[in-house]
């Protein structure tokens, strides 16, 4: 009945919320079926009876995590600039705010990352997700290079991408490293600065 469906999927996110609470706090070594059932206030044996088992309830969780850290949206305020690398570089210091600003969420991620050394599956779904969010910027990095193909003269969709998803990338860890000091503008500046010189020092 779809009240019931509703009533379980409240649930799951319940649950979900609750775990990444825990893995934030505790670390994934520390999350335990028992830990997730106590900070979301049920009863222990809800938690496998929704997600079957821990393995499981992982990977909902990073799934989770996907949702919230890999998705960007293209504003108008980035559309309406005029040049295809001033959109790029807008999208660029959008990406670095936030997840700068997420700085639970990039630890968990580097959590995952950590436990993807041992276990075959979450390492297959993290390098599956960095593929995606880097082919996401493939339709303005295609722009950029049509709009100025002497300026990035033998570099490849791919190889622009990499390079703007390494700054973005590089400021979330700068962000876990060091947080009292990390200055996202800073490092925008900068990153901006490099990347100018790069493209005039290519002409």
């Amino acid at each position: 009945m779809p009240g019931s469906k509703a009533g379980e999927l409240e649930r799951k996110e319940q649950i979900l919320s609750a775990a990444f609470t825990v893995a934030t706090r505790e670390g994934l070594e520390g999350l335990t079926i028992r830990r997730v059932a106590t900070e979301a206030g049920l009863s222990h044996g809800l938690v496998p009876f929704h997600f079957e088992s821990k393995d499981r309830l992982l990977a909902a969780l990073l799934d989770r995590l996907f949702a919230s850290t890999g998705a960007f949206e293209v504003g108008p305020e980035i559309l309406r600039l005029e040049s295809p690398l001033e959109r790029l570089l807008a999208l660029l210091r959008q990406e670095m705010a936030r997840l700068t600003s997420d700085r639970a969420g990039i630890q968990l991620f580097f959590d995952f990352w950590h436990m993807g050394t041992r276990h075959p599956r979450i390492r297959a779904k993290m390098r599956a997700e960095l593929k995606r969010y880097r082919e996401a910027f493939s339709p303005m990095v295609e722009q950029v290079l049509q709009a100025d193909p002497r300026r990035f003269a033998d570099v490849s969709p791919d190889g622009l991408a990499a390079v703007v998803v390494s700054f973005i990338k590089g400021s979330a860890v700068q962000s876990v490293i060091d947080p009292e000091g990390f200055d996202v503008a800073q490092f925008t500046v900068a990153a901006n600065a490099l990347l100018s010189e790069l493209g005039e020092s290519s002409a």
